[in-house]
């Protein structure tokens, strides 16, 4: 992490020094995230879509792509999880969406002295707790500062891999500028027909992580699994993914218990992508073993 820039102290200790008694007690904090990912719908599909066509399948996605999360902290724990809320009647969400709509989060769970990240994941119906440590982000610190509510927040940036099963970052591969000048015959139209959808997915091998962090509230925390500065991480900009604080709520009257999830076969990151790499061979398997069926008759 880079040390702040010297014009930068006296303004941080202003801020900090009214604060400095939440840091030294026992304190639990509430602090309520829109998240909203964006979808570039142009290079989907085989033909270009109308914007009535691009506009019903967001609202298909919704449920998906704008959810509502609360994130739980004290210094040094802290409990992420969406704040679920009936559906209206006859609201379809995202069901239907094949792969995505097999993945199912959980409460996460962090502690940043230990450095201990939990996750609580459905899969395919099964569940699972994926043990992990919290992303070493490098942040570099910037001196631009902006206002989120009643708070002063200042910017930092860091680069970050993704994880190769990342659906919010997951796009459309890349095809070569001549494609739509190449000769379409009935073999080459045989084999798109036969193609698994899924060999056109990619996801970024690193992104650019904005954050926007506020050294009011002097704790180490943030939505999901971004930590790592000195202050409250109150909006992330990731890709095509923002997380937004909205409510801030700190000492509640009632305050809730922050367990370590427990649920579900205990499995680090790298045994959880295996289990949904070899999923998903499964599923290209049976898949290319339908078509193969279909030419036959």
């Amino acid at each position: 992490m880079r040390l702040f820039p010297k014009k930068m102290i006296a303004i941080y200790l202003l801020m900090v020094i009214p604060f400095i008694s939440i840091a030294q007690q026992d304190f639990q904090g509430k602090a309520y995230y829109q998240t909203k990912t964006t979808m570039d719908l142009d290079n989907w599909g085989r033909g270009q879509m109308s914007e009535q066509q691009k506009k019903q399948i967001m609202e298909r996605m919704k449920s998906f792509l704008e959810k509502q999360y609360i994130l739980t902290f004290t210094q040094s724990e802290s409990i992420y999880k969406e704040d679920e809320k009936l559906e209206a009647p006859g609201a379809g969400g995202g069901r239907g969406f094949g792969m995505m709509s097999s993945f199912t989060g959980g409460a996460q769970y962090k502690n940043v002295k230990e450095q201990e990240l939990l996750q609580e994941q459905d899969f395919f119906g099964k569940q699972f707790l994926i043990k992990d440590s919290l992303p070493d982000l490098q942040w570099e610190m910037g001196t631009e500062t902006k206002q989120i509510g009643q708070y002063t927040c200042f910017k930092a940036t860091a680069v970050k891999k993704v994880d190769e099963f990342d659906w919010s970052s997951m796009r459309r591969r890349n095809r070569d500028k001549d494609d739509a000048e190449k000769k379409k015959d009935s073999t080459e139209s045989a084999d798109a027909e036969n193609k698994n959808p899924m060999d056109e997915i990619e996801v970024p091998k690193e992104i650019i992580v904005t954050a926007w962090y506020t050294p009011q509230i002097p704790v180490n925390n943030g939505p999901g699994e971004y930590s790592g500065l000195p202050g409250l991480i109150l909006e992330i900009n990731a890709d095509r993914t923002t997380m937004l604080c909205t409510k801030i709520v700190l000492n509640p009257e009632e305050k809730d218990e922050i367990k370590k999830p427990s649920k579900g076969k205990e499995v680090t990151r790298k045994e959880y992508n295996e289990i949904v790499k070899n999923k998903m061979e499964e599923m290209r398997e049976m898949y290319g073993g339908r078509r193969g069926g279909g030419r036959g008759r």
